[in-house]
């Protein structure tokens, strides 16, 4: 019978199977050896990767470092022959007039009110005066009394001229020496009392014609055409004629033509000539500018303020401006022989603001520059540059002068890069 052993089946497999472990571990090996001569190969590359990027980064830097920095450049050009100055102003009236009562009483009637526009010589109210009127009447009572007395009086110097031509032409020896002289001093005494009694109406009549003059203003009257802005009475008001204490009964102005006063910057101050043209414009008004010229200014600089006052007055046939608006004033100053550049050009050093003017070699040379006007964007100076100089903008700290750059010239807003 071919039945094997168990054990001899056993050892037989045992037997096959030991010959393959030295196999195996052969290819261990052989993986290890790969993996480890590709993570030198790996390290290696990235070394060198490495070194290679470090040195282009070095040689960047040290090109961009060498390199002339880049500015943006600009051409200097002349000033316009007069340019736009907008400061703000404030509206007044031609005339402003409180009106007040000028003799004592109460107010009658009044006829006019706030916003109305009046003429000249047209009755705004009447005041009854009461006191007044017993004193005209016994002033003209008084000028009667006093003109009847020199009636009297001129009766009196008639008869005593009479007396004194009578006892004058009397022959020597009929009368006496003593009592021509007595008749004639009668006579020149009369003459005395006569115009002393003439002198005495002149007085009296003066006294009424005072009272008669100050009964006109029981009408109060309009000074000029204007309109009423304040209204202080009613019927029945006690007024007085301001002796003892001032009754303000109306307020008005007159507002064609009106006037804008104007705080003028001591910079711009010599540049403001009377004559000059000025434009009104008011903000509650967008759709209107007003049109008027200098007309005067105070040639003085305030201290406090080192503004120079100016007056514009502006024609207002309808009233649109009315007196107290904030509006704005829009001056044309004149520039001559300045040229203007953007502010960012300037730079401000210990001995001034100065420019860094770009040559044709593009290099660059700092200039120590004056400024006559500074606009906000854009500044006017005077000596130091001229028009067709290119100057940069925006400089650099870094940039010494004599230093050469990349100018980069704007022109309407487009970089041309040199």
């Amino acid at each position: 019978m071919d039945t094997a052993h168990p054990d001899n089946q056993q050892s037989s497999a045992d037997h096959s199977a030991t010959p393959d472990k030295p196999h195996t571990g052969r290819k261990l090996k052989r993986f290890a050896a790969v993996v480890a001569a590709a993570l030198i190969i790996g390290f290696f590359f990235i070394q060198h990767t490495k070194s290679v990027s470090q040195g282009d980064l070095a040689r960047q830097t040290h090109r961009a470092a060498s390199a002339p920095q880049l500015v943006d450049v600009i051409t200097v050009q002349n000033c316009p022959s007069s340019f736009p100055l907008t400061l703000p102003g404030e509206t007044a009236a031609w005339y402003e007039s409180t009106i007040y009562a000028r003799v004592d009483g109460y107010v009658a009637s009044w006829n006019v009110d706030i916003g109305d526009h009046v003429k000249k010589g047209q009755v705004l109210a009447t005041i009854e005066t009461p006191d007044l009127d017993a004193k005209l009447a016994a002033a003209q009572a008084k000028v009667k009394a006093s003109q009847a007395l020199v009636v009297a009086r001129q009766a009196d110097a008639d008869f005593a001229k009479t007396t004194y031509q009578r006892w004058k032409d009397s022959p020597k020896g009929v009368v006496s020496e003593q009592e021509r002289d007595a008749k004639k001093t009668g006579y020149d005494s009369a003459i005395a009392q006569l115009n002393q009694a003439k002198a005495q109406v002149g007085l009296d009549q003066a006294v009424v014609d005072r009272y008669t003059v100050l009964t006109q203003f029981k009408r109060v009257e309009a000074p000029y055409d204007g309109i009423i802005t304040e209204r202080h009475i009613d019927i029945g008001n006690l007024v007085t004629d301001g002796r003892t204490d001032m009754t303000p009964l109306y307020r008005m102005v007159k507002d064609d033509p009106i006037r804008v006063f104007v705080n003028v910057p001591q910079s711009a101050a010599s540049d403001i000539k009377v004559g000059a043209p000025a434009k009104i414009m008011a903000g509650n008004i967008p759709d209107r500018d007003f049109n008027g010229k200098i007309t005067r200014t105070a040639n003085s600089i305030n201290p406090k303020t080192r503004t120079l006052r100016v007056e514009a007055d502006i024609p207002n046939p309808d009233h649109t401006l009315v007196p107290g608006m904030y509006v704005n004033v829009d001056f044309q100053v004149p520039t001559e022989d300045l040229v203007q550049v953007p502010a960012a050009a300037l730079v401000f050093r210990s001995d001034g603001p100065h420019v860094g003017v770009v040559d044709n070699d593009n290099r660059i040379t700092f200039r120590k520059v004056t400024i006559v006007r500074d606009n906000g964007n854009t500044v006017q100076l005077g000596p130091g540059v001229t028009a067709g100089d290119r100057v940069a903008l925006n400089i650099s700290n870094q940039i010494v002068d004599g230093d050469t750059v990349e100018a980069h010239e704007l022109v309407a807003g487009i970089a041309h890069v040199q």
